[in-house]
């Protein structure tokens, strides 16, 4: 008997179609996907579903999210869905050699500063030239949040964990550009989020 170990977290149900379009568009037609920070599991096996000719690798840094992860696989039934890895960006070695693109949703904000430049500095170990990075959240543009409530939600970011928070797109940008990538597409999404695009140099 197998237990369900589901986690629902209603913000997937909500961004998933309109992220997946700009995905159909800039991700590559085959290959592994890595995403960073998988959390439930459950874009990981849409994304997947809507994307059959991709190999989706979902990963994550706390370990009692794999369960959720592995259930979400399991119940979706889909073959092109790897078993999730843990997978701290500030480590040195990432469990993975290469991969064809990169995806990482709500992560930047919900993670301390550090773990930007080691996202991008892990990402050059494993993308060739030309592969993608799409980057999803909430961002300040010139140094301001772009609506009040996502200044009330880098409030609450900040409760949560000092060292969260919404950054600035500028900032991040420098430092992608730092690790090789440049930043390709910026495109305004519901809720006052940004969908971000970069490149392998």
């Amino acid at each position: 008997m197998q237990f369900d170990l589901r986690r629902f977290a209603p913000a997937t149900e909500r961004n998933r179609d309109f992220i997946l379009p700009i995905l159909r568009r800039v991700l590559p037609d085959r290959g592994r996907v890595l995403e960073i920070g998988s959390g439930t599991g459950e874009h990981a096996v849409y994304f997947a579903a809507q994307l059959p000719d991709l190999e989706w690798q979902p990963s994550e840094r706390e370990p009692e999210a794999l369960a959720s992860i592995q259930s979400w696989i399991a119940h979706a039934g889909l073959a092109n869905v790897a078993p999730p890895v843990l997978l701290d960006v500030l480590a040195p070695t990432w469990p993975l050699a290469a991969a064809g693109a990169l995806v990482c949703i709500n992560v930047i904000h919900y993670s301390p500063w550090e773990c930007t430049p080691a996202l991008f500095e892990g990402a050059a170990r494993l993308l060739p030239a030309g592969a993608p990075i799409y980057a999803y959240g909430p961002y300040r543009r010139g140094g301001a949040h772009t609506a009040p409530s996502n200044e009330a939600f880098d409030a609450w970011l900040k409760q949560i964990d000092p060292r969260f928070g919404v950054r600035d797109l500028e900032t991040v940008a420098d430092t992608a550009a730092a690790c090789g990538f440049r930043l390709d597409e910026v495109t305004a999404m519901p809720a006052n989020n940004f969908s971000l695009v970069f490149r392998r140099e």
